[in-house]
């Protein structure tokens, strides 16, 4: 599927972040729709809102990214949907950390766009 094809949703709960990937993404190719937070997210993700890839901060108030990856890949609509684990957490096993939530790829922050667009690239 091709980029213009593909909808994003960019979960974080700082904006300047979202506006950032938002302007990325968008000059890509991608549809974009955000959430400011993973509650707000998972209510999105339970309608019927067009999802292709989701792009989760993992270090957010309330409910962060390690808690929500499961619960999005558990939700009966998004079976399948890919999720990469954004992270300022770029430490030895971190990584393999997001992974281990359910992460289907990891990128950290300060976020590398080549390395970004390779990975939604194979999703």
């Amino acid at each position: 599927m091709e980029a213009k094809n593909k909808t994003v949703m960019i979960i974080d709960d700082d904006a300047r972040n979202i506006f950032a990937l938002n302007a990325v993404l968008k000059s890509r190719g991608y549809r974009c729709i955000s959430a400011q937070g993973a509650a707000e997210a998972i209510e999105l993700l339970e309608g019927n809102i067009p999802t292709d890839i989701v792009l989760i901060d993992m270090m957010m108030p309330g409910m962060d990214g390690y808690e929500a990856i499961p619960v999005i890949k558990g939700l009966e609509n998004r079976q399948g949907v890919p999720v990469i684990a954004v992270t300022a957490q770029a430490m030895v096993g971190d990584r393999e950390k997001c992974l281990r939530a359910g992460a289907d790829g990891y990128v950290s922050k300060p976020i590398d766009v080549d390395k970004l667009m390779q990975q939604l690239a194979v999703l």
